[in-house]
Formats: C-alpha cells, sequence, structure tokens
C-alpha cells in the first residue's frame, strides 16, 4: 500500500516528506518531481511568495541509480521564506525557548483553521494553526504523489486538470460545453489537457474565458477581495475493475472525494456529472452500455468513469469546487480569542485566487488512490511483477 506522510510549516526551515509502498524498479528523478512543483508555482493571482519561492525536492532514501528500492522514500524542501527572512522567521519559528519575544497572534480569520485550530489544540497564539494548515503543505503532497504519478505513468494512466470556472466566470453549461472543449483531447491521453490548460494563465482551456477570469481577478484584486471557482481532472488509461462494492471504504469514488476534500480550501466534489445528474431523469443520466471489438463500452460517459464504485475503463472524470481564500486584504469582522473584543481581521500574505496552482495539488493528490487500487488488482513488489501480472490480466 502507498501512502505518505508530510511535515513541516510554512515558514519553517523546511518540509519533509515519507512516501512508502512504491514497488522496486520505478524509475525516478529529481527532476520529474520538479516539473509538477514548477506547475503548482504558476497561475495568474498568485501572492508574493511565488517571486521568491523556486521549489525542489531532495531525494534522502530510497531510490539507487535512478531506480526505486521498495524502501520507503525521503524527500525534503527548504522553504525559501525562512531563508530570505533570517531576521524574522528562525525567531518566530524557534523550536526552543519560551516566545516571551514574539508577539502572539490572537485575532482569527472567518474561513481559516485559525479559530478551531486554537480551540482544539488551546493555543494561545494562533500562529501554530496558521502554519501547519497553510496551503504551503501542499507542496511537499505534490512531490510526495508525483513519485505516485510516474508509476500510472508507467502503466499508461494519464492525470491532467483545467479550470472551469473562476468567481462568476465560467462555462455557459458547466457540463456539455466542458465536454465538447475537453474529450477530443482524451484520445492522446489526459495529460494532453494539463498541458493545454498550462499555457493559459489561469489554467482555463478556453481563451475567451482566460480574459474574462484574469480580468475578475483583477477586480477583486483591486478591492481586496479573494476567489475560488471550479476544477476538473480527467484520468485516461484507467483499466476496468479498480475500486469495489463489498464494503463503503473500498470505493473508488469514495476514496477519491476523500483525497480531494482532504486538501484545504476544497468545498464539494463530484464524479462525472454529479449534481447535475440529480436535476435529470433517468434515461439520459445513466450510459448506455456497448459491446463492441469484443470488449464492453459505454455510448456516453455521464458516470465519470466509475459505477458501483469500480472503474468502467472509461475516462475518469473528477469534479469540485474550491472556496475562496480567507486571507483578504480588506478586512472584515472577527473577534480578538484573549479580549473577546470584536476586530478587523489581519492580512497574511496569500494569493488572491489560488485556484489555477491548485488544480495541480487536486491532480497530484488524487494520484496515490489509483496507484493503490491499481496495486490492490494487479500488486506485487516490483515492477517488473507488476507488470507481469498487468499484461497476462
Amino acid at each position: 500500500m502507498i501512502r505518505y506522510l508530510t511535515a513541516g510549516e510554512s515558514h519553517g526551515p523546511q518540509l519533509t516528506g515519507i512516501i512508502e509502498g512504491i514497488p522496486a524498479g520505478l524509475s525516478i528523478t529529481e527532476d520529474e518531481i520538479a516539473l509538477h512543483l514548477a506547475r503548482r508555482q504558476k497561475g495568474y493571482g498568485r501572492g508574493g511568495r511565488m517571486a521568491f519561492e523556486k521549489d525542489r525536492a531532495e531525494i534522502l532514501s530510497g531510490v539507487r541509480f535512478g531506480k526505486t528500492t521498495g524502501a520507503p522514500i525521503a524527500l525534503q524542501m527548504p522553504n525559501r521564506a525562512f531563508e530570505k527572512d533570517d531576521a524574522n522567521w528562525p525567531k518566530v519559528m524557534n523550536k526552543e525557548g519560551d516566545g516571551e519575544d514574539v508577539d502572539p497572534i490572537t485575532v482569527p480569520r472567518p474561513g481559516h483553521a485559525d479559530l478551531t485550530g486554537v480551540q482544539k489544540y488551546r493555543y494561545d497564539d494562533i500562529r501554530p494553526a496558521i502554519e501547519r494548515s497553510s496551503a504551503r503543505e501542499t507542496a511537499m503532497r505534490v512531490a510526495c504523489s508525483s513519485i505516485a504519478r510516474k508509476f500510472l505513468n508507467h502503466f499508461g494512466i494519464e492525470i491532467g486538470g483545467h479550470v472551469t470556472q473562476i468567481g462568476s466566470i465560467g462555462y455557459d453549461d458547466p457540463w456539455e460545453s466542458v465536454r465538447t472543449r475537453v474529450d477530443p483531447m482524451l484520445d492522446e491521453g489526459a495529460e494532453t489537457v494539463f498541458r493545454a490548460a498550462d499555457e493559459s494563465p489561469v489554467r482555463c482551456l478556453d481563451e475567451e474565458l482566460t480574459q474574462q477570469m484574469r480580468q475578475e481577478i483583477i477586480v477583486r484584486r483591486k478591492e481586496g477581495s479573494s476567489l475560488g471557482g471550479h476544477w476538473e481532472v480527467l484520468v485516461t488509461g484507467l483499466p476496468t475493475g479498480l475500486g469495489s462494492f463489498v464494503h463503503w471504504d473500498r470505493k473508488l469514488d469514495g476514496r477519491l472525494a476523500q483525497a480531494v476534500m482532504g486538501t484545504q480550501a476544497m468545498k464539494g466534489v463530484e464524479i462525472g456529472q454529479g449534481f447535475e445528474a440529480g436535476r435529470r431523469h433517468g434515461q439520459v443520466v445513466h450510459d448506455e452500455i456497448t459491446y463492441e471489438n469484443e470488449a464492453f463500452s459505454r455510448r456516453t460517459n455521464r458516470m465519470g468513469g466509475i459505477e458501483g464504485g469500480i472503474s468502467t475503463g472509461m475516462p475518469l472524470i473528477v469534479r469540485g469546487v474550491m472556496k475562496p481564500i480567507p486571507t483578504m486584504l480588506t478586512p472584515i469582522s472577527t473577534v480578538d480569542i484573549n479580549t473577546k473584543e470584536e476586530k478587523d481581521t489581519r492580512y497574511e500574505r496569500s494569493d488572491v485566487c489560488a485556484l489555477p496552482r491548485a488544480i495541480v495539488v487536486i491532480e497530484s493528490v488524487i494520484a496515490p488512490v489509483l496507484a493503490n487500487a491499481f496495486l490492490e488488482k494487479f500488486g506485487g513488489d516490483s515492477i517488473e511483477e507488476i507488470e507481469e501480472r498487468y499484461h497476462n490480466r
């Protein structure tokens, strides 16, 4: 089983990750991991930190001569913010001392983990909640998941995502218009989607919408506000039979939903037509089954490649929504945790719209889920052993 852990704070000295369960014999390099880390740092609407944070993960263990050994893989990634502001952050994030020379943060931001973190862990300073709940942690998630993504690529499974809406700007029909734009690209694999989306500053495949979304971000930046939006991630090359209906926690769509909802700022997820299916009747929702060239298939893919918690062999379609970032230049009302007096929120350096970057995170976090479902079906301790089982299925 592939699983990973991350450690580190937004402004601590580094992020650390350990991913285990990767079979032996998988080719992987730091450059391949760096590809998706670089993609995560791009996108219109990002904050000032991206101007100097150049993420690169160093492999410390589990790889020898460019191939995995089957042992846990350890990664580390320095935080340039810690290094750049060496007069401030080493003091604020000092692992020793009593913190008497550091001013505590006592004004929580609505919509963030500030207040809930204080209530749960009984902090007297919000800083620990800010640091660990920050989306900065997703950089290491992308690094770890990039290795699982390389495993999937080895077996012809590709992942690609794009933005479908930012704020009020999006496709006229959130399902049919997107299918017309995206589905023809999938014949060449889902990676064609992310490569095309990466050409847009907001990772939208429509040029006109790209300009409108960009303008919407400009407007909200001037207002000191923030924006969220909708996204779609596609996966091609998945074989049939991944996942199961026999227990609730083995359903592939349930596992995917957990990975998505465990990502910062995500507030909704759907597979295929999802919520739209609830507004239509059955004859225009379910995908008719066909049998051609000695194989079952579907005439449409409204279910998004999963039926009964099991992959159908059709492209997987995962869609979701990201809320606006709770850190905004123009304050809103909150309450000081010490004095209980009403206060305006404070500003913590942040993006105006993080969705163009977050889409890379979503692409990444679903990779270990799919890799585990694949290993459950065709597992082995080495790539060579898995290849034998997969090709003899």
